[in-house]
């Protein structure tokens, strides 16, 4: 009786399950058939919006500035707006396509001048807010206004307001300039008190992406090595803003103790500091600053508002089409944490970025190729793939530019070596020539609860596992495997800037360097922005007349079939489950998502990565 139960008791497991599955399968159907009649819809809506007939454009920032778009963007973006989720953080904005529209509004006859409404816009890297800047005032230089309005301004939007003719400020308002940081977070004593063996191989003084796991502190030479970069991006960030505003860098950042005593001289009234300091043109409540932008750009009685057309609107007519065939310049993208396999939302997919770089090699009508590079780098194998692809299209005869964003270390200095010329901004962060594995083993924390493991190999190197503790010759072995990698990063960054070993192995040891010191240390060709790589790339490729063919990874069926659900799900749980934590460890939430990519993604075969976790920053 008992065996027959044990058999219906089977069957009914295994048609339950079964008819789980085609529920959840027929849901997700009818959710993406939903979805695409839904995002039609939107779209359709918010391409419809008729544009006043002459006004300002709205520059309206909300979220973070990025190279690239995730892959995944547009459905995350409708399934946030479908649960009703109003995260400002999660949107994203496309750094080459705000650039693209205010250049277009400089002839355009329809926009006479620009606002600059910054609340929302969360931040970017230096690289990036420079490039914006560098539109802003060739619109500015052009003749046209442009106007910044704020209840506050951040670090990321005083930057871009700084290239205004007149800056706003309410009259609650402040300007925020504390500086710069770099806040890691260090797990050892955690690690041993969940008795987790942490094994670690590495090469390189300075690489410092193994420590938050064997130290419980930043070292003497992480901090030496972080100190140098983050007061040189400062320093960048301070001469630009006040050789916008005309002033020296003593009154847009007094020294802390000199800022106080202003601060209680104003009665703590940060917005009249700001004004005395010549930070900001006028304090002014918003319908004052309504009263005066209508003055310039006219009233919208339907919208009851100045004229103007939000840069979410601004429509840039589609170039026309032609029979005549004009050659291309192919940009790749290689934004993100660098993993194996395919590209996932917000990384570097080995094997998606490789074949983009075999398809511009393989399409004749590819002349020359950019590639953009933002990353921290990550798999030793991933990198490679990508980089050997980089050098067969530099074999087939097309000229290969890297674009250096904020950020091109490790990896992303791996697969960048090939190229026949790099471009870095002066704030760029690259270099971090160093690797490391890393291995966690839980014998520890296994036998705390009772659970023991054991078995028969015929090697030692047969039973390495994350339940027993590895053997010395694997471990051994492992070592002798980082050391051949970091000889082989090496001697490509040798071969490639045509240096001895030694001399890279000077400035390599894992130290990461900034754009400028990069340049005189011959890391890097040229410093200055996309603009010049394309213009290089031009010139290698001998072309006068091209086109810029942007490449982007669409998400696949199966990703938006199975993946919506999930991306619905996490759109609400993260937020859900913070608001259940205590205030001080909310923080930390917040302080681990400012390390993506890293941590959840370690998969490369060989557990060799070259990532530099040391080079995020908050400004």
């Amino acid at each position: 009786m008992q065996t027959l139960w044990q058999i219906f008791a089977a069957i009914f497991k295994f048609s339950w399950r079964t008819l789980n599955f085609i529920r959840q399968a027929f849901f997700n159907l009818l959710f993406l058939i939903i979805l695409l009649i839904g995002l039609g819809a939107y779209f359709q809506v918010h391409d419809s919006d008729n544009r006043p007939a002459k006004g300002a454009l709205l520059v309206n920032l909300s979220g973070s500035i990025v190279d690239t778009l995730s892959s995944d963007y547009k459905l995350r973006q409708f399934s946030q707006e479908l649960l009703g989720s109003n995260s400002k953080e999660a949107q994203e904005n496309s750094l080459f396509e705000i650039v693209k529209q205010i250049r277009y509004a400089i002839d355009d006859d329809q926009i006479s001048g620009i606002v600059l409404s910054l609340n929302d816009l969360v931040g970017a890297d230096q690289p990036s807010l420079r490039y914006i800047g560098k539109a802003l005032k060739e619109f500015r230089d052009s003749g046209k206004p442009i106007y910044a309005i704020g209840d506050n301004y951040t670090q990321a939007q005083y930057y871009l307001a700084s290239f205004a003719n007149q800056i706003y400020l309410s009259p609650q308002g402040a300007v925020n300039l504390p500086g710069i940081a770099t806040n890691g977070l260090y797990y050892k004593s955690l690690l041993d008190t969940l008795k987790v063996t942490t094994n670690i191989f590495r090469v390189g003084t300075y690489k410092s992406a193994v420590e938050p796991f064997i130290r419980d502190n930043m070292s003497p030479e992480a901090r030496q090595a972080d100190n140098q970069w983050l007061s040189v991006l400062w320093s960048n960030y301070l001469t630009d803003v006040a050789a916008n505003r005309q002033l020296s860098i003593a009154q847009v950042y007094p020294e802390p103790d000199q800022l106080i005593a202003q601060l209680k001289a104003s009665n703590g009234n940060s917005a009249e500091l700001a004004l005395k300091n010549k930070l900001v043109d006028a304090i002014n409540s918003h319908s004052e600053v309504e009263k005066i932008l209508t003055k310039e750009f006219g009233w919208d009685k339907q919208n009851k508002n100045f004229n103007f057309t939000s840069i979410y609107h601004y429509q840039i007519p589609e170039p026309l089409v032609t029979e005549k065939t004009v050659p291309e310049i192919a940009v790749i993208f290689a934004n993100g944490a660098i993993i194996d396999g395919t590209e996932m939302p917000g990384m570097v997919g080995g094997e998606t970025t490789a074949k983009q770089l075999r398809d511009a090699r393989l399409n004749n009508n590819v002349k020359a190729v950019i590639l953009r590079v933002n990353s921290p780098g990550g798999s030793v194998t991933a990198s490679e793939m990508i980089r050997d692809e980089v050098q067969a299209v530099k074999a087939a005869g097309k000229p290969v530019v890297v674009s250096m964003g904020g950020l091109a270390a490790s990896g992303g200095y791996w697969i960048s070596t090939p190229a026949d010329y790099i471009v870095a901004s002066p704030s760029t962060l690259t270099g971090s020539i160093g690797i490391f594995g890393i291995i966690n083993t839980f014998e520890n924390s296994l036998d705390a609860i009772g659970i023991h493991a054991d078995g028969v190999s015929t090697s030692p190197l047969a039973g390495a596992n994350i339940t027993q503790a590895l053997s010395p010759q694997f471990s051994e072995m492992m070592q002798l495997t980082i050391e051949n990698g970091y000889k082989n990063f090496i001697n490509l960054v040798a071969n490639a800037r045509h240096k001895t070993a030694q001399e890279v192995d000077n400035i390599a040891q894992g130290r990461v360097w900034i754009g400028s010191d990069a340049k005189n240390n011959g890391l890097v060709d040229e410093l200055g922005d996309f603009d010049d790589a394309l213009n290089k790339a031009a010139k290698l490729a001998k072309l006068d007349d091209y086109e810029v063919l942007w490449t982007t990874n669409a998400p696949s069926l199966s990703d938006v079939l199975f993946g919506q659900t999930s991306v619905s799900i996490n759109n609400l749980l993260p937020e859900i489950l913070k608001i259940q934590l205590p205030a001080p460890l909310q923080q930390v939430a917040d302080d681990m998502n400012q390390q993506p990519g890293f941590f959840g993604n370690l998969n490369d075969p060989s557990h060799r990565y070259i990532y530099c976790l040391s080079c995020s920053y908050s400004n």
